[in-house]
């Protein structure tokens, strides 16, 4: 393994041990690494040999290739370029954490939407109208409107050259945080 693919893998190491939801005592406990060895990897401050990073992966219920492959595209650098005339475009490809378009003129779907996580709406140009949980939002150029996970909501573009950005937590990510009982 090479240092820039030893130095990766940190990131990916945390985003696997937390969506397990173990602790650095656990994992440390499961590889027989030391804690602070395992903090030093996750905050790309050690690299892990080959060795470590079995035991790492056979803690995390993972292979060192996932792991690996995790990091990659965790550093995944994208650029989209603009497109030209009014539609819909992904802003962010591939399967990342996040999900963004652009929606580019007068739009209105007419249909509601319900997302499973947050998300973002800016008002890049022009004006759009909002309805969410039973309330009407006029947002104009340069306004944001936030919207927690699993509320109800419709939108439109009520001007010509409206361009509005819609960033999202993908909806394969499980964001919700459930209150404690």
């Amino acid at each position: 393994m090479d240092d820039k693919e030893a130095l990766r893998v940190g990131a990916a190491v945390r985003r696997r041990r937390r969506s397990l939801g173990l602790t650095l005592a656990a994992v440390a406990g499961r590889s027989g690494l030391s804690v602070p060895f395992l903090s030093q990897i996750e905050n790309e401050r050690a690299r892990p040999s080959t060795r470590s990073l079995e035991r790492v992966a056979d803690a995390l219920e993972t292979t060192p290739a996932q792991l690996r492959a995790a990091a990659d595209s965790a550093r995944t650098v994208d650029v989209v370029r603009a497109a030209p005339g009014p539609g819909v475009r992904r802003v962010v490809r591939g399967g990342h954490q996040l999900n963004a378009r652009e929606f580019t003129g007068e739009q209105d779907t007419g249909r509601e939407y319900q997302h499973r996580n947050d998300e973002v709406m800016y008002i890049a140009d022009g004006a759009a109208e909002v309805e969410a949980e039973g309330r009407a939002y006029r947002l104009e150029r340069g306004d944001t409107l936030y919207l927690s996970g699993g509320v109800r909501h419709r939108w439109r573009a009520t001007e010509p050259g409206t361009r509005i950005l819609v960033v999202a937590v993908a909806e394969n990510i499980d964001a919700t945080i459930d209150p404690p009982r």
